[in-house]
């Protein structure tokens, strides 16, 4: 039996993700301040912010959300949910710190350090029961909020289990699930204990239709699916790279304040220097570490380059509520300080790095760009290896890990290396350098072209086209 909505204005379209499209703060007034969020994936939802029949459902995820939700304060067509409040002490950072960004995202990065982790015990038990109730917390909201036969997107590794959820409560309606991450080869995923693993399946499946960023993510879990269920039973999977947005980043990049910082890091780099240039957070797949010690090892192999290029590395603290991402942040910067330190000189500083987030420095650096390192150990697409491109003066050699989603679509116009190889990452970076600056200008166009194939707006429209019963998957 379908339950009634839980009003006459129940939603026609329904996205689901931990991370909403709005977050909240309490000013030293005790006034509510709201600031729309940015990114892929926000970009993409938006597609559906101007319809009245839809409605994003997300996670209050700080004290000025959940005192807009105890405020009754929200903005039109999102539902915020205090699932703290509402189902315990501490549920949210259980499931969010303890299982989605602890165990699942190290399971599909493949980061756990074998010999000594994972350890499932009681802890992880308990986690893993916050886990299924903040996934039945979400599932419960949609099922009060979707009109009949309406089409809900799941988001991500933090809701697996809530197609499989929504499917028992809410039998009539079209249920698509969208993972952002990699996922993991059968053998890793099997790392879970075998009753989470097939829980983690069975949920997902309780879809219509999952979505990966490539082929490989799909394939990947199809054939844990394969492994572990003996099928997917029924359950189509598709396959959606997410783009570049074209025309935001291009109008956003020209602004007076890129300008501004441009002239900055043009100060800080020096007259006639070459540069390479990362932009990442400090999260620990995104190999921050390995690629400082590669461009150090440029600077032993080719001496030729000191005090000819600079590494501007923006390394955006992550994570910082768990004690391992503090770790790596300060790594980071202890292994930028000891490069500058063993190679510096009064007039240069071989690596400029920057801490603190800063998106229009981000995108000054993007137009700087000579070289962009992207090396990340394994990332699901990597939206920075497509928008350097798209934004770039005068061309910009990438030189792109083989473990990034993204290389999949932009393989034949970038400078491959394996992610562990140092030394190999070193003589990318040298040959980048090295690039004409022709072939360099020809190799970003079309790496422009590719990376802007599937923008977030259409991303998510095909998703939602196809989820409908006559559209193929």
């Amino acid at each position: 039996m379908v339950p009634e909505p839980r009003s006459s204005t129940a939603a026609k379209v329904l996205v689901a993700s931990n991370r909403g499209p709005v977050s909240y703060s309490v000013g030293e007034d005790g006034e509510l301040g709201a600031r729309r969020g940015g990114g892929g994936l926000v970009s993409g939802l938006s597609a559906i912010g101007d319809e009245a029949d839809a409605l994003w459902v997300c996670a209050a995820l700080g004290e000025g959300d959940r005192e807009a939700v105890r405020r009754g304060v929200s903005e039109p067509g999102v539902r915020m949910l205090d699932i703290d409040a509402g189902a315990g002490e501490g549920v949210h950072a259980a499931a969010y710190n303890g299982i989605a960004n602890s165990v699942l995202w190290f399971v599909h990065h493949m980061l756990y350090q074998t010999p000594l982790e994972p350890a499932f015990g009681p802890e992880f038990r308990a986690q893993w029961a916050a886990y299924e109730q903040y996934n039945r917390a979400f599932a419960e909201a949609l099922a009060a909020e979707a009109a009949p036969g309406a089409a809900v997107l799941v988001q991500d590794y933090h809701l697996t289990l809530v197609p499989g959820m929504l499917r028992e409560l809410r039998d009539d309606l079209r249920i698509g699930h969208f993972s952002h991450t990699p996922w993991a080869p059968a053998d890793y995923f099997r790392m879970l204990p075998d009753d989470v693993a097939e829980q983690v399946l069975r949920g997902m499946l309780g879809a219509d239709r999952l979505g990966f960023l490539t082929g490989r993510w799909a394939d990947a879990f199809t054939e844990c699916c394969v492994r572990l269920l003996g099928g997917t039973s029924g359950t189509r999977v598709g396959v959606h790279g997410l783009g570049a947005d074209a025309d935001f980043l291009r109008e956003r990049s020209r602004r007076e304040d890129v300008e501004e910082r441009m002239r900055a890091l043009r100060e800080q780099v020096g007259e006639g220097r070459r540069t390479i240039v990362r932009v990442d957070r400090t999260e620990l797949s995104k190999n921050i570490v390995r690629g400082l010690h590669a461009y150090r090892q440029l600077l032993v192999d080719r001496p030729e380059w000191r005090e000819q290029v600079v590494h501007v590395a923006f390394a955006y603290p992550s994570r910082q509520d768990l004690a391992v991402y503090r770790d790596y942040t300060a790594e980071v910067s202890r292994v930028a300080e000891a490069i500058n330190a063993e190679f510096g000189t009064p007039g240069w500083t071989p690596v400029v790095l920057h801490v603190q987030d800063d998106f229009a420095r981000s995108l000054a650096a993007y137009r700087l760009a000579d070289v962009a390192l992207v090396n990340p150990i394994r990332d699901g697409m990597n939206l920075v290896a497509k928008e350097v491109p798209v934004v770039s003066d005068e061309g910009c050699a990438l030189v792109l890990s083989r473990e990034a989603g993204a290389y999949e679509e932009l393989s034949e116009d970038v400078l491959a290396v394996n992610p562990y190889d140092i030394s190999a990452t070193a003589s990318a970076l040298h040959a980048a350098l090295l690039m004409d600056p022709q072939e360099r200008a020809e190799r970003t166009k079309r790496l422009a072209a590719a990376a802007t194939a599937l923008p977030p707006t259409q991303w998510f429209l095909d998703q939602l086209h196809a989820l409908t019963p006559q559209t193929p998957a």
